[in-house]
């Protein structure tokens, strides 16, 4: 294989490579992970919970009481007890016949008898039953991102731990790659997958063959050798394991992205720029891991376009925005600066059989910032 690898004479479009990369894929088995390692996963099919609390706690510290024995107490008119009140904690149960936490203050236990010298109301001071917690509801819907309260209720419930997806995500870094490498094993994390990452021996066809590995992954990532140059061969390494389905993708950054298989792995192939990395992530990679993960679709946000923006006819053109007066914003088009991509609170593609979007035109953004 000592053969520069080329691309064809036409891009093939974004959403044809897409759908043979998505075809056939299915969402990995759940796994059950403790509370801490399930954060960022995708959940799983959930429990019912039990209600929570199971019963009225005090929700401040006092004496418990019930409403309907301080009718009219004031300081001018206390309510004399008849016998002496309990004292509770906050998160304590609340004593039986109790409805209600009056503060010390309002109760003066000096005198040979004690005195109420203010009302409540029912419920006043006390955490009711369920209140915290409905029973038969679930720490998070299957399809979505497990986060830090997600845990909260989790630990609340009792729960040790929780099944999640993690699919298995693989990163064979092409030399003079790492750090695009570390960006997308990194999104990669943040996106809940579990994620290995191997560096090639060399950027030749051999050595990035010898990395790509024998399975054991979900979803294989390579990053960097998928140019034209006499130092590239990652397309033709994936050749020689599996099978390339695509190479020179219809996309701006990243027309030299490519999408394959070895075996029954989905493989996707990054350039090592990082705006062009990202441009194939986000569009090819992510898609897939998604499908992996049985994540619920990503909700975009749709916002008026400050300004026109133009793009090529035939080629998918990644728009970076960010937030400006209730509108979108562009901050780049096409070639993306690491500034803009610093700053960037979301992104779109403007399909390729588009010339863009007039000013004023809703479109629909996938946040990068949560």
């Amino acid at each position: 294989m000592t053969s520069s690898q080329r691309l064809p004479a036409s891009l093939t479009p974004l959403d044809v490579a897409l759908n043979a990369l998505l075809n056939g894929l299915e969402p990995v088995a759940p796994v059950e992970l403790a509370l801490t390692q399930a954060l960022g996963c995708i959940a799983a099919e959930m429990p019912m919970l039990a209600a929570h609390p199971p019963h009225d706690v005090a929700a401040t510290d006092g004496f418990a009481l019930r409403a309907d024995d301080l009718v009219g107490a004031s300081s001018y008119s206390p309510v004399e007890l008849t016998s002496s009140p309990a004292w509770v904690e906050a998160g304590e149960a609340m004593p039986g016949g109790c409805d209600c936490v009056v503060d010390a203050d309002s109760v003066d236990a000096s005198g040979p008898s004690v005195q109420v010298m203010a009302e409540a109301v029912p419920g006043q001071g006390v955490r009711r039953a369920g209140s915290d917690l409905a029973a038969d509801s679930v720490v998070a819907a299957p399809g979505r991102r497990i986060l830090p309260r997600d845990l909260l209720i989790a630990r609340a419930a009792g729960l040790k731990a929780l099944r999640v997806r993690r699919p298995r995500l693989r990163i064979v870094n092409i030399p003079g790659a790492g750090l695009t490498a570390d960006l997308i094993a990194e999104s990669g994390r943040s996106a809940g997958a579990e994620v290995t990452s191997v560096e090639a021996a060399g950027r030749d066809a051999a050595s990035t063959a010898s990395a790509l590995g024998d399975g054991g992954c979900d979803l294989l990532i390579v990053v960097g050798g998928s140019g034209v140059g006499r130092n590239d061969a990652a397309l033709l390494a994936l050749a020689e394991r599996g099978k390339v389905i695509a190479h020179g993708i219809a996309l701006q950054p990243g027309r030299t992205s490519g999408v394959g298989r070895i075996g029954k792995t989905p493989v996707v192939v990054l350039p090592g720029a990082p705006d062009q990395a990202l441009a194939a992530w986000w569009t090819l990679a992510l898609p897939a891991l998604d499908r992996l993960s049985a994540r619920r679709p990503r909700k975009a946000i749709g916002l008026p376009l400050a300004r026109k923006i133009a793009s090529s006819a035939g080629l998918a053109e990644i728009v970076l925005l960010e937030r400006r007066n209730d509108g979108w914003a562009t901050l780049a088009s096409g070639e993306l600066s690491l500034g803009a991509i610093a700053r960037a609170e979301a992104w779109l593609v403007v399909p390729g059989g588009s010339e863009g979007f007039a000013a004023g035109t809703t479109v629909d953004a996938y946040m990068l910032k949560e």
